[in-house]
């Protein structure tokens, strides 16, 4: 969409709030992709054209891409920004640049940190669809050793999560995330035992990646300040995910497109 159109797409509207989401997110390209600079520049034309026409109240979606990995455990004023890839330092440029206009404009302004999400309409070839996939058609699921460990939120959550925000006084950076950590080792196992084929599951059929073993978010400001908590355990939102991947994963890729699960 040009600039134009946004300008007009916003007088038009001429909304309150704005919940920001749009980014290149193709799973396999999205960290290295030129893209993510078009988006950059996007992005702070629609946050200009939202004030300019009246707007009060923005939330925009960052990625725990942003973080140094190495620290593992996340807190949004302490722990170290060193994202290494262009999609994680765009994010952070549009969190440094948003902020500093909303400062200059009396804008109340928010940012989510997005984790490690699942659930619904994913990528088949991401972790939880891979497996549950695998495990419903008979068939071996390869997995690590899945020691590392890792905040994975269901995304329906996640977006309750983003509305309770919104809805919010809350300003500042926020993680996005459930605030556990759980083993990769101990979601696939969780998916086996729903699906009933344990049998299947060959966890150490691949090599770990060299990614760090621990990352997990603080979410004290999530569940204090903005009163969110998730309403489901994770294994009721897995059982959720599995019976979706039941009903539908076989339809085909036209029914798969949907939300892009990113961190």
């Amino acid at each position: 969409m040009a600039d134009w159109q946004v300008s007009e797409l916003i007088a038009d509207i001429r909304p309150t709030h704005l919940l920001h989401y749009a980014w290149y997110v193709e799973q396999g390209g999205y960290g290295t992709s030129l893209l993510n600079l078009q988006w950059l520049k996007a992005s702070i034309t629609l946050l200009e054209e939202f004030k300019s026409h009246g707007g009060k109240r923005a939330v925009l979606a960052g990625t725990c891409a942003e973080y140094d990995w190495t620290e593992g455990y996340c807190l949004e004023d302490t722990t170290r920004l060193a994202p290494t890839t262009l999609y994680g330092t765009c994010k952070h440029a549009l969190q440094l640049l948003a902020r500093a206009f909303a400062d200059q404009t009396e804008l109340s302004l928010a940012w989510g940190r997005i984790f490690f999400l699942y659930g619904p309409h994913e990528k088949p070839h991401r972790l939880v669809p891979y497996v549950v996939q695998s495990l419903l058609s008979g068939k071996p699921a390869l997995c690590t050793a899945g020691d590392q460990v890792r905040d994975f939120l269901y995304v329906a959550d996640a977006a309750a999560a983003f509305a309770k925000l919104l809805s919010s006084e809350v300003t500042g950076v926020v993680n996005i995330a459930s605030g556990q950590g759980t083993a990769v080792a101990d979601i696939v196992h969780t998916i086996a035992d729903i699906t009933g084929r344990r049998d299947l599951l060959q966890l150490g059929a691949l090599p770990t990646s060299s990614e760090p073993p621990f990352l997990v978010a603080d979410t004290s400001r999530l569940n204090n300040e903005v009163g969110w908590l998730p309403a489901y355990s994770q294994r009721e939102r897995l059982v959720q995910t599995v019976e979706w991947w039941r009903r539908y994963g076989s339809l085909g890729d036209k029914t798969k497109r949907g939300l892009h699960n990113q961190a």
